[in-house]
């Protein structure tokens, strides 16, 4: 008999492995960050392909093995839809998973993390990106433990500077900041 595991997470990133596989990164409500291997969702027939895409919230389960856990099933939640037909808060919400892939370790529970950016996800199809952003940032890196010093929690060059001081890489999305 086999183990399987329930979860709800935000898809943070994919990676085509090989011919029909995937292998997606998710931040989990109880788990914090995970990557499960996502069998044949690269074939034109998947049935589960449209429910994982990034940025979409799902509850799925997967199989445990004694490396990559498998997805056996998925069920959407929430895709998001709302901004996903505008270029800037699709790259808005690349860069708010990017941190969150970048700033947070594997299999470590971070409710708060999670709840964030579910919550800014929902909110950037409505909301000002500009001011969206530093606050995702600021409470991103204070729920995380990093301290903001004062005189950068405004400017967006320099948080981006900041940000990427802490993860010793540079931040693939940050363009979006200029």
């Amino acid at each position: 008999m086999f183990q399987s595991e329930k979860a709800e997470g935000i898809v943070l990133k994919r990676i085509n492995f090989s011919e029909t596989d995937r292998i997606l990164t998710f931040f989990t409500k109880y788990d914090g960050k995970i990557s499960v291997l996502a069998k044949g969702v690269r074939k034109i027939t998947s049935k589960r392909a449209g429910s994982v895409e990034l940025f979409n919230n799902l509850v799925f389960f997967s199989h445990k093995t004694k490396g990559l856990d498998i997805l056996t099933e998925v069920d959407l939640i929430d895709s998001f839809k709302g901004f996903k037909n505008d270029f800037e808060k699709v790259a808005c919400a690349y860069y708010f998973v990017e941190l969150v892939d970048k700033l947070t370790p594997e299999n470590q529970e971070n409710r708060e993390v999670y709840e964030l950016l579910r919550d800014y996800l929902k909110s950037l199809s409505t909301a000002d990106i500009e001011k969206l952003t530093l606050s995702f940032e600021n409470n991103l890196l204070r729920i995380l433990g990093f301290g903001v010093p004062e005189t950068i929690k405004n400017n967006p060059v320099m948080m981006t500077d900041y940000i990427e001081s802490i993860t010793e890489r540079k931040i693939n999305s940050r363009r979006i900041r200029k």
